[in-house]
């Protein structure tokens, strides 16, 4: 299908999946006698494997984790007839089972493309290096394994690594040499072609059929999430599609955009300042969220709550203490505490300063002090919490569901299906450049916060750009997407005044000036 469609190259995956040599041999053959540049994606760099794979038709190699120019000029050599190379003259496919020996083995050399992948950071200081290899023209990145050597498992562009590899990209073409990496969607091909990528993957096969049928079954409403297990009882049913709002979920309030400062913030006591971003203050209803600021070695006293309050960890190192139970908390963990539940924050470090994301099941924040004192006991670094106590989600445990792009992921905080009691429900996403959530109506306040990153908010045609430590408050009935337009993944905490993360899916055009179902009522 490829090849009948013109695509420059296809590359041939024999590192991941299930192909042996008889479906690699059949899948060049089927590039023969076109314009379609056939790759062959090897396990690692090996002669005999670079051999076989140039005998076969290929023409050429793509070589993963190359982090030293002495590992490219070992793959130039595999694929270069001697006195240049060490490659054998083999009776196959590429030398017309031995009847062009002669005019195959003086073109060769010449015209067999060796592409090294450059998929670890251990690569970043040897970039200029490779590109002064003779051979060698272009280099390919692989996100994913890049992220996960810069420490981001699971992510396809983890923190600052979008930015390195543009940089290295800069690299690359100040050498006079080419690079490219796979998209993850049609705007984000046409961000890296503005971007100056050369070579473009537009998708694997999986890929491209898995947005296929997500776009299908999103237009009769049947999308939904996958779960490792494959089976559809594990995945979650993202609903039908609708294209008016239901009878009796209207608005009555305009979203509001809170950024760092504009808020007065709220010394809670000396070294621990609260900045709300969503509250009384914004007109927002049954929730409060905010950033608390702990200076090194600043506590919060113990106190209790009428209702339930979570809390995220943004930055430092945070302890929370729950009737003497010690939970150290790294950045993405998450802990719920039930409403009058004693409890008291501190920040550990006697230097640095900690950040947490606060969100309450109440509009206006009531706290009583608690004079009692507890014996305190530090939990295991892998603990839960206390059924039908505390909660603590572990980021790094934490079940994932996995989003339509790659690298795109979510994870579930806390809801009354988590923990019995909570009155809130919250967690986190990130979206890959070009990314998305599906246009979403709610019937109760919303507040969506910016851990890292740029984004996109629309709500029913007016357009809200959100960056770094900004919160916007989406009210009951307002119709709203998230968008990443940037060239950074981007990644966001959503806190809902409601036990249970029910969403009303609506047609994408509701989300737009012109679609918006409130144009012209009352309700607008």
């Amino acid at each position: 299908m490829a090849v009948a469609l013109g695509l420059d190259w296809v590359v041939i995956d024999a590192e991941h999946g299930h192909l042996d040599w008889k479906d690699i041999a059949e899948h060049i053959r089927a590039t023969v006698r076109s314009p379609t540049v056939a790759l062959v994606r090897l396990s690692h760099r090996d002669t005999s494997l670079t051999k076989r794979a140039l005998d076969i038709g290929a023409d050429g190699i793509v070589i993963p984790w190359c982090e030293t120019p002495q590992q490219v000029e070992e793959a130039v050599k595999d694929c270069r007839y001697p006195p240049e190379g060490r490659r054998g003259i083999g009776g196959e496919r590429a030398t017309g089972w031995g009847q062009c020996f002669d005019q195959h083995a003086r073109e060769a050399n010449d015209n067999v493309l060796v592409i090294p992948l450059i998929e670890s950071v251990g690569a970043i200081g040897a970039m200029t290096e490779m590109c002064n290899v003779d051979g060698i023209e272009t280099f390919f990145f692989g996100p994913a394994d890049f992220s996960s050597s810069a420490g981001y498992r699971g992510q396809w562009e983890g923190p600052g690594v979008a930015e390195q590899i543009l940089q290295l990209k800069e690299t690359i073409r100040k050498n006079g040499k080419h690079c490219g990496l796979m998209v993850t969607g049609n705007e984000d091909l046409l961000n890296r072609q503005t971007q100056g990528f050369q070579m473009l993957g537009v998708g694997s096969d999986t890929g491209l059929l898995l947005r296929s049928l997500h776009e299908s079954l999103r237009v009769v409403g049947k999308d939904r999430s996958m779960a490792p297990s494959f089976d559809p009882a594990d995945g979650q049913e993202i609903g039908p599609v609708l294209s008016t709002p239901p009878e009796g979920v209207h608005p009555d309030r305009r979203e509001s955009v809170t950024t760092p400062g504009h808020s007065e913030p709220v010394e809670l006591r000396q070294g621990v300042c609260f900045s709300p971003r969503t509250g009384e203050f914004n007109d927002a209803r049954h929730l409060t969220t905010g950033i608390v600021t702990f200076e090194p070695e600043a506590t919060l006293a113990c106190h209790t709550h009428p209702c339930s309050e979570a809390i995220t960890v943004l930055e430092g190192e945070f302890e929370s203490v729950v009737e003497g139970r010690v939970y150290r908390l790294g950045p993405l963990d998450t802990m719920v505490i039930p409403r009058w539940c004693p409890h008291l924050g501190r920040n550990s470090s006697a230097n640095s300063t900690a950040r947490v994301h606060l969100a309450m099941a109440t509009h206006r924040i009531e706290a009583e002090p608690v004079t009692r004192t507890f014996d305190e006991k530090i939990m295991p670094v892998d603990s839960s919490g206390i059924a039908g106590f505390e909660s603590v989600c572990r980021f790094h445990q934490a079940k994932r569901t996995v989003g339509t792009g790659p690298g795109e992921e979510s994870v579930d905080y806390f809801n009354a299906d988590l923990m019995a009691g909570v009155e809130l429900s919250g967690g986190f996403i990130r979206l890959q450049p070009g990314g998305q959530w599906s246009v979403y109506l709610l019937d109760f306040d919303a507040s969506i916060y910016v851990v890292q990153g740029g984004a996109t908010c629309m709500i029913e045609g007016r357009k809200y750009e959100i960056g770094n430590g900004d919160a916007i408050m989406i009210p009951r009935g307002r119709i709203h997407r998230i968008i990443n337009e940037s060239d950074s993944p981007i990644e966001i905490l959503w806190v809902y005044a409601s036990p249970r993360p029910d969403r009303i899916m609506m047609d994408s055009q509701c989300a737009t000036q012109d679609g918006n179902p409130w144009k012209g009522t009352t309700y607008e």
